[in-house]
């Protein structure tokens, strides 16, 4: 049976391995929308290949080049974020999210309106507003299914298992680029270096996010939402191998792991083809060629960001909305080279303070509310930059 399906964010990373794993079976699925960004040329080449009903940019500048690269072909077009949220709209049985930031959470919400089976990689949507995305798809009827490597591999670990027997659950981090540099160094480290990722074929943004583990506070903040764990029952270690991509532990002693290469075709083929496994074109592990693989404890002077994550876990409400947004700010200004590799980290913090201090954070959470505290995170995050360059 061939099943419809849509992919958000269809040119970078994720979407593009979404793109090759469909392409590898083109008579088992038909391909209902296609978004991006303005990597106008990829979009188009992949609209062709898949042979899109349509094909959005989220640019609206970008559309004219669009429409000419898919002129004669009856794919349709359109721009903006309100095209993209009415792409989500249309019937599909399978919608990946793989959106980078914030801007994933509306077309998402749209998707489980419809009762579609969401793959989520987009991690800001349970951040910023966990409890509204679960609570959606519950009222929906549909169904959401982690695809950050971690989350799919504690999704997997907890097939046929008891929650109630869960004990902890191990996320683990390879530590990024920057996991063996001592602190003095890291200070000093430029943009060129944190773009550079020794495991994972990422793009520049969510590499950086490696780097300071900024990435992997994310994902705790999402197994949190997601599993319904207690913050004190999440940890995370360092795993420079990333091998295994998370553990749970049950009351009993067991610990159930995932293991697999770095490759996010893993992840993506598991919730393309769930409830079924089907063949990937993806590596098998060799254990003995392996040898050994091995684990460290995060530091956290080195990595306040998972500090942060706690914070956030603990105070609710509003918090990951103000950490993500703040976080999304203070990264384009490293990106911008407008600020240093540890103040990233500094300037979030700051933002968490002042407007915990304001009582933004109680609010409740509905869309609208968390996209005011995400403008207003944001905002903050870029007058503190401003000063600091003052």
């Amino acid at each position: 049976m061939t099943r419809r399906v849509s992919i958000f964010g269809a040119t970078g990373s994720i979407g593009c391995n979404t793109v090759s794993l469909i392409a590898e079976a083109p008579d088992d699925f038909e391909v209902v929308a296609l978004t991006g960004g303005r990597n106008v040329a990829k979009l188009a080449g992949q609209a062709r290949a898949l042979k899109a009903g349509l094909a959005v940019t989220a640019h609206e500048d970008c559309l004219p080049d669009l429409r000419e690269a898919l002129a004669g072909t009856g794919i349709e077009t359109a721009a903006g974020a309100g095209a993209i949220c009415e792409a989500a709209e249309r019937p599909a049985d399978w919608v990946m999210s793989a959106i980078v930031g914030a801007a994933g959470l509306p077309p998402g919400l749209k998707a489980l309106e419809q009762g579609r089976t969401l793959a989520l990689a987009n991690k800001e949507s349970l951040v910023t507003a966990g409890p509204l995305l679960m609570a959606t798809a519950a009222a929906h009827g549909a169904t959401v299914l982690p695809v950050d490597s971690e989350h799919s591999a504690v999704f997997q670990a907890l097939i046929g298992e008891d929650m109630a027997a869960v004990e902890r659950v191990i996320i683990t981090a390879s530590g990024g680029a920057f996991r063996d540099w001592p602190l003095e160094k890291l200070r000093r480290a430029t943009l060129a270096e944190a773009s550079s990722h020794p495991n994972w074929d990422m793009g520049q943004r969510i590499t950086i996010d490696s780097a300071t583990m900024f990435n992997k506070a994310l994902e705790l903040i999402e197994t949190k939402e997601y599993f319904g764990v207690r913050p004190d029952q999440i940890e995370t270690v360092i795993h420079p191998e990333s091998i295994i991509h998370a553990l749970v532990g049950f009351r009993d002693g067991a610990l159930m792991a995932h293991l697999g290469p770095p490759d996010m075709r893993h992840a993506i083929g598991f919730a393309l083809n769930w409830p079924d496994r089907r063949d990937l074109p993806v590596e098998r592990l060799d254990l003995a060629q392996l040898g050994q693989l091995n684990f460290r404890a995060a530091d956290p002077e080195r990595s306040p960001a998972l500090r942060l994550a706690r914070e956030v876990m603990e105070t609710g409400g509003l918090a990951g909305a103000v950490f993500n947004g703040a976080k999304e700010a203070v990264l384009d200004a490293f990106i911008a080279e407008r600020i240093g590799f540890l103040d990233m980290a500094h300037i979030v913090e700051r933002v968490l303070a002042k407007m915990s201090a304001g009582r933004h954070i109680s609010a409740e959470i509905t869309l609208d509310n968390v996209v005011a505290a995400d403008a207003e995170a944001r905002r903050l995050a870029m007058e503190d930059v401003a000063k600091g360059q003052a």
